[in-house]
């Protein structure tokens, strides 16, 4: 398994940007896709992004795309989350997570193995 940690969040205002990071450790990281997920109060946890182990292919809510971007370095193990023009329904926990397979198989939240704290964003209006 992976080990994650999130950092990053914070309160913001809606237009401003955020950038969001997880750091990973355990030597399935690089061969394993890794994600980011929200759940604001009272909903259910929800995909957000997602990049494959090479980075190279990209998986998006269409809620995000073309605001937001992931991206990782294997060479550090970390993942990033950067995401511009914020809106106040951005506003969730946000957290890392980890799939056992180097391409997204499922957007589904029970298809990750690993899971970091999650790290609060707020966006106000």
């Amino acid at each position: 398994q992976v080990q994650l940690v999130e950092s990053g969040g914070g309160l913001v205002q809606a237009g401003d940007s955020l950038r969001l990071s997880c750091a990973a450790s355990g030597r399935t990281f690089t061969s394993a896709t890794m994600g980011w997920f929200r759940q604001a109060p009272g909903l259910e946890r929800e995909f957000v992004a997602a990049t494959s182990w090479s980075g190279i292919t990209t998986y998006y809510a269409d809620s995000v795309k073309g605001r937001f971007a992931i991206s990782r370095d294997n060479a550090k193990n970390t993942v990033t989350l950067q995401m511009n023009s914020l809106k106040p329904e951005d506003t969730a926990v946000y957290y890392c997570a980890a799939q056992s397979t180097k391409f997204l198989t499922s957007r589904e939240s029970a298809a990750f193995d690993s899971w970091g704290p999650g790290t609060q964003v707020i966006v106000s209006s």
